[in-house]
């Protein structure tokens, strides 16, 4: 009999997971669509297979063999109703925690719905005959093998997972009729850990955390965090929504957005990822060569496709497991801040934008303040600059849509009439949400800037795909022209009406004579709506010369960093990454 196994790819990586995870007891039910996954577990020695025609009976089989085992059984049916037959011992699976491992084989899901013989639709199922129920694609690129380790590690692992149970995997097959493979693939797994589990040993390697959208740490949650940077030389790369105030955060925008040069030699070997969706709009340039997942929600996030461990958990726990209280040079950190600070030290004169009303402002937020950033230009040309450590910023990134950010902004403002609400935002969010701001429970500490460029002009900067039709942009992907077409008393007039105080600004001159009223942190009894006018070509030369800050220097990324330890070696270049 032949070894070789089935050439279609998820079955593959299925198998391979399997055989990682420890599950090798399997109930096969005969079929033809479930034939590739059954002669591969078949001709492999490391697999235990038991034959059941009726799959009421393997359920049940199953049920049995798992209780007495104490191991995971998966099942294998074919299409057609055969998985209805799993629903019984489906069901007492459920109710005794069971760990089955229901795996029905089917057709592609376009196939669905167009009376097909056998083909029947299992996207949804009885509530308690499965804790979680994933459907394994047809593998055609990169893409899809990704998706297939993914589902099937967040299978696996619900599993045993806040007592165990039953789960479903739907395994998609081209009825592929060649066994040429020999060997299954290496496919890494992912580790599921709670408090009371072995901890893995942290790698001595560049260690970064990354914190996504959060709420605001406290002061002892940041000396957390900052204990562990300097047990492990590690650092940690926030923007604006991360609520981090530590002494390790890593202004990374700046460097990374910088279209000249690589910087690869900085980037996390292990990345620390907690917090939720980020503000930074572009993932790290440079995957790291594994994520760490912090969250008491234990889910299977794998932002940066490079998921290998998820710790359920509050984050306290977590670093403070990793602390030794043994502090230790911070030379990871200190690279970042060459690098970092000599780009800030040559930021180059822009005109007026977006982003040169972020660097004017950035520093003359009054203390205490909050912050709020509409989504996309304007949180991104604030994440390039500090505020103060006592300013809190918040964006609506959670949806990452521009409908609701003046809604947001007027919400949190009537939390504390003695603090000032800043919020920052671009004309078609404020139109899109301009009713908000005629609310009768308007309160006299809000502050908001609205950048009138007349259109999205996200769609017209940043390498935008759009940007390649041009002019056209504007017609309908912009969609510029609205709203009165940047007219210069439609905003004034409404926000008037309403009780706001209104400035206005088309030039840095004109801005510059109305900030300190727009900033001035005595409440003189009328919120305040400052509209400054922009252009898409000042918008988009204002990003280029940001991102070209790196091309006027007189080196290199690499000289910085030689500089910093006072070695021109390419060895101890590297060491400065180590412990």
């Amino acid at each position: 009999m032949s070894r070789d196994y089935t050439d279609e790819k998820n079955v593959l990586i299925l198998l391979s997971l399997l055989k990682q995870y420890r599950i090798k007891t399997v109930i096969a039910s005969p079929g033809t669509t479930n034939a590739t996954f059954v002669r591969s577990v078949q001709v492999d020695p490391y697999f235990t297979v038991y034959s059941a025609v009726d799959e009421r009976s393997a359920a049940y089989m199953a049920c049995g063999l798992s209780a007495e085992s104490g191991e995971v059984v998966v099942l294998s049916c074919t299409g057609a109703t055969a998985s209805r037959n799993y629903l019984p011992g489906l069901t007492e699976a459920y109710y005794r925690k069971l760990p089955i491992l229901a795996i029905t084989s089917t057709r592609d899901k376009s196939r669905y719905g167009h009376l097909e013989d056998q083909v029947i639709d299992r996207t949804i199922l009885p509530k308690d005959v499965a804790k979680f129920s994933v459907h394994l694609p047809n593998i055609k690129d990169a893409d899809d093998e990704w998706e297939c380790r993914i589902q099937i590690c967040a299978a696996i692992l619900e599993l045993s997972r806040n007592g165990g149970g039953p789960v479903h995997i739907n395994l998609t097959t081209s009825y592929n009729r060649s066994y040429s493979t020999k060997a299954l693939p290496s496919v890494s797994s992912i580790a599921r850990h709670n408090v009371l589990d072995d901890f893995p040993s942290i790698p001595k390697v560049r260690i970064g955390i990354f914190i996504g959208s959060h709420r605001q740490f406290s002061c002892m949650e940041n000396k957390i965090i900052d204990d562990f940077c300097e047990s492990n030389n590690a650092v940690v790369f926030c923007d604006h929504t991360s609520g981090y105030k530590g002494k390790y955060g890593v202004r990374y925008l700046l460097p990374l957005m910088q279209i000249e040069v690589n910087y690869a030699e900085l980037m996390p070997e292990l990345l620390i990822h907690i917090g939720e969706i980020s503000g930074f709009y572009h993932p790290f340039m440079h995957n790291p060569k594994e994520v760490w997942r912090v969250s008491e929600d234990g889910e299977i996030r794998d932002t940066f496709k490079r998921l290998r461990h998820v710790f359920e958990m509050h984050e306290n726990h977590f670093f403070k497991k990793y602390t030794t209280g043994k502090k230790i040079k911070t030379t990871y950190f200190d690279a970042w801040q060459v690098i970092v600070e000599d780009l800030e030290s040559r930021l180059p004169e822009i005109p007026f934008s977006n982003l040169w009303v972020a660097k004017t402002l950035s520093c003359q937020i009054p203390k205490g303040s909050n912050l709020h950033f509409g989504i996309l230009n304007s949180l991104s040309s604030w994440n390039y600059f500090k505020v103060c450590n006592s300013v809190n910023c918040n964006s609506n990134v959670g949806g990452y849509g521009i409908d609701g950010c003046v809604s947001s902004l007027l919400g949190a403002s009537l939390v504390d009439p003695q603090k000032l609400y800043f919020g920052f935002v671009g004309d078609l969010a404020f139109f899109y949400d301009m009713n908000s701001i005629g609310n009768r429970h308007l309160p006299k500490n809000l502050r908001l800037l609205v950048v009138n460029n007349g259109k999205g002009i996200e769609f017209k900067i940043k390498n935008n795909p759009a940007t390649q039709f041009g002019e056209e942009i504007d017609e309908f992907i912009a969609a510029a022209g609205h709203f009165g077409n940047k007219s210069k008393t439609l905003i004034k007039d409404y926000a008037s009406n309403l009780g706001f105080k209104y400035l206005s600004a088309s030039t840095k001159e004109e801005f510059i004579k109305h900030q300190s009223e727009f900033l001035d942190n005595e409440l003189k009894g009328q919120p305040v709506l400052f509209e400054v006018f922009t252009s898409d070509e000042e918008e988009d030369l204002a990003q280029k010369k940001f991102k070209a800050i790196e091309k006027s220097f007189k080196g290199s990324t690499k000289r910085l960093a030689r500089e910093f330890i006072g070695d021109g070696s390419v060895n101890k270049l590297n060491k400065i990454f180590k412990r």
